[in-house]
């Protein structure tokens, strides 16, 4: 019985510290909300893009209007803004009903992780952007993005490790469909995202809100 208590003990003192090392307030409506973004953006960018087909299946240099790519950039940004601000509104919500804080040294380690790929990512399309390497910008967004995921997997309580392969995955099968970049891009920022946040709200925040 001593062993078997013991062993008790120790399982609760392993448990309670991976919690403390783990970002435990990811919501999976955030993911939801992220994926209806991302599809919305990438219908007004179908829109834009339509007469530029032929920029995403090359793989040689094709310049693009200025005021497309500033339009572009602005729908990616709000994508960006809404999503980040989303997921931190109902992370800030569901912290307070674990009677826990957002902001601790967890979240910024998990921030930390999740942004170092991210950032060098976005340069990485900012640099194919300026070479006029159009169709390689869906996947290398896919496959750093899913990075970023892998990389800042460790300090979240919620999976976010698998998403993160299908993500780079995903981006590199696209690099082999560079026409129907931005389809793929759809696929798994808005469709993987919404299946996966509904996943992760039927697993973790159901259970926590009852």
């Amino acid at each position: 019985m001593e062993n078997k208590k013991y062993l008790k003990d120790l399982s609760d003192i392993k448990f309670m510290m991976s919690r403390s090392s783990r970002f435990g307030s990811l919501s999976g409506l955030a993911g939801v909300f992220a994926g209806i973004y991302a599809l919305i953006g990438a219908v007004i960018a179908q829109v834009l893009l339509w007469k530029h087909q032929a920029v995403f299946a090359s793989l040689s240099p094709h310049p693009i209007d200025s005021q497309v790519l500033t339009q572009l950039f602005f729908i990616a940004l709000a994508v960006l803004v809404l999503a980040i601000g989303t997921a931190i509104l109902l992370s800030i919500k569901k912290a307070k009903k674990l009677s826990e804080n957002a902001w601790n040294s967890t979240s910024k380690r998990l921030l930390i992780n999740f942004f170092a790929p991210l950032t060098v990512g976005g340069l990485f399309c900012l640099v194919l952007l300026q070479y006029g390497l159009i169709g390689l910008i869906a996947p290398g967004m896919l496959i750093f993005y899913g990075l970023a995921l892998i990389h800042a997997d460790k300090y979240a309580a919620i999976d976010i490790k698998s998403l993160g392969y299908i993500q780079a995955i995903l981006g590199l099968i696209a690099t082999q469909f560079l026409s129907y970049g931005l389809y793929f891009w759809a696929t798994g920022f808005g469709l993987f995202h919404i299946v996966y946040g509904i996943w992760v709200y039927k697993k973790y925040d159901r259970k926590n809100a009852e």
